[in-house]
């Protein structure tokens, strides 16, 4: 199958890849390199260096003429969203726009487009299911609540196959140290190099942390399965962000504490996800348990 993966690149697009890759797949990457780097492709996967915003984007899509269009690219970075809301929204909206109205034209087949948990806002019910209401408390679940929207208008105008992951808090290899979703890497920094690692806000928050190549799993099994769904990518774990320094500071051997700063705007208090639907229509379920996601993390680093 030809796949073009956008934001091929970064931390979960490259995870993506390599899932693809092994699968057999013939694979072309666009990035435009924000966040992306080459060293995290495979050396044989060609790679185009462009905004998913930028006009010639059509060229690059019909020169390569993808059966699937697996849709990464965007702006992650919840705080720097409230900073700049119009920024986000022409990332993550009118970017999806442009690769959506693309994939039209070309005659792409299908789209898999990652979404992300912030969409729910602050949760009434848990762990919260796909048809859970959706009340982002900040820019960047807006234009992912609005993505989503374009995405099911697009399958219905057009005829275009789509699937939505819903991510979690994605961790694992490769993860920058940038953002609330980079969390676990920035812990690991900080301890590694003897800093008092940040926690913003009292701690008690809590999360879903997914490791990237669950992820990417979910990704594959998306290429023949659940056409016009919505699936959450989790692991019906909760996991309060205190509790993962102190895992954290026990694998590390850290004995610091960390800094508590104020909550930041648009932050979630707390989130689990509900897995079932994933589980009964992808067929996916996670498989690589925090503990050991961590472990491996740890095992990993460079040491100062």
């Amino acid at each position: 199958m030809r796949i073009l993966v956008t934001g091929g690149a970064g931390f979960i697009g490259s995870h993506i890849v390599e899932a693809y890759l092994q699968a057999g797949h013939e694979i072309l990457v666009v990035d435009n390199m924000s966040r992306g780097r080459r060293e995290n492709l495979p050396p044989e996967i060609p790679l185009v260096v462009m905004d998913i915003r930028d006009p010639a984007f059509r060229q690059v899509v019909e020169a390569f003429r993808p059966e699937v269009l697996n849709h990464q690219a965007a702006q992650i970075d919840v705080a720097a969203a409230v900073v700049d809301p119009l920024e986000d929204a022409s990332v993550n909206l009118l970017g999806t726009l442009n690769v959506l109205q693309v994939a039209v034209q070309v005659g792409v087949r299908r789209v898999i487009v990652a979404s992300s948990v912030a969409v729910y806002g602050e949760p009434e019910r848990f762990p919260v299911t796909e048809d859970h209401p959706l009340r982002p408390l900040s820019p960047y679940g807006l234009s992912k609540m609005a993505m989503e929207a374009y995405v099911r208008w697009f399958g219905t105008s057009h005829g275009l196959e789509w699937v939505i992951l819903r991510y979690g808090n994605v961790y694992g290899p490769r993860q920058p140290v940038a953002g609330e979703a980079g969390v676990v890497a920035r812990f690991l920094a900080a301890m590694r190099d003897g800093k008092r690692p940040v926690i913003y806000g009292d701690g008690a928050q809590t999360r879903d942390f997914v490791h990237v190549r669950d992820v990417a799993c979910a990704n594959l099994l998306a290429l023949t399965q659940g056409a016009g769904g919505i699936y959450n990518i989790g692991t019906g774990q909760e996991v309060s962000v205190r509790e993962l320094y102190e895992r954290m500071r026990a694998l590390m051997g850290y004995s610091g504490e960390p800094d508590y700063c104020p909550p930041r705007p648009g932050d979630i208090r707390r989130m689990v996800l509900s897995v079932e639907r994933a589980a009964a229509e992808l067929r996916w379920r996670p498989r690589i348990a925090l503990e050991e996601g961590l472990a491996a993390l740890v095992g990993s680093l460079d040491r100062p």
